[in-house]
């Protein structure tokens, strides 16, 4: 699994003019799931995301975790992380999920997420969406679960 997270101060997701999810905040993550993605890699994902210190403590350390500000996640689902650019110039999405995994995979990492107690929401699996935020920092950080994170 594949993520772009970035720490907001809030952030929405919108499809066809109605707000999918909303957060205060806490952190965005725009999620991939590829084809050799299994459970344990959403439960290992949840984790790092739910235990990743890059809140500032009082002195201004990126030093607090998810958890510890007591923060929400906003989780949106994007196959676009798994584009192969290497060759001419249209994308390969080879590498994604099927739809049907890559939904099931996705639903696991929102749920296994707010097993650690985080406000979670989400936008429209499969939909076109709008993707708003205000990123804080800004702070933004590669996550792939098959790579070193």
């Amino acid at each position: 699994m594949r993520a772009v997270v970035q720490r907001v101060r809030k952030s929405r997701v919108c499809a066809a003019g109605k707000i999918l999810g909303e957060i205060g905040p806490g952190l965005l993550t725009l999620l991939g799931v590829g084809g050799e993605d299994e459970e344990e890699d959403a439960r290992l994902l949840a984790d790092k995301l739910a235990n990743l210190r890059i809140f500032p403590d009082a002195s201004g350390k990126m030093n607090l975790s998810l958890l510890e500000t007591g923060g929400a996640m906003l989780i949106v689902s994007q196959f676009t992380l798994y584009g192969d650019c290497r060759k001419g110039r249209r994308p390969s999405y080879t590498r994604s999920a099927p739809p049907e995994k890559a939904e099931r995979l996705h639903d696991l990492l929102v749920e296994e997420v707010g097993r650690h107690g985080i406000p979670t929401t989400t936008g429209r699996f499969g939909a076109m969406m709008e993707v708003e935020l205000t990123n804080d920092g800004p702070v933004t950080l590669l996550l792939d679960t098959k790579g070193d994170f």
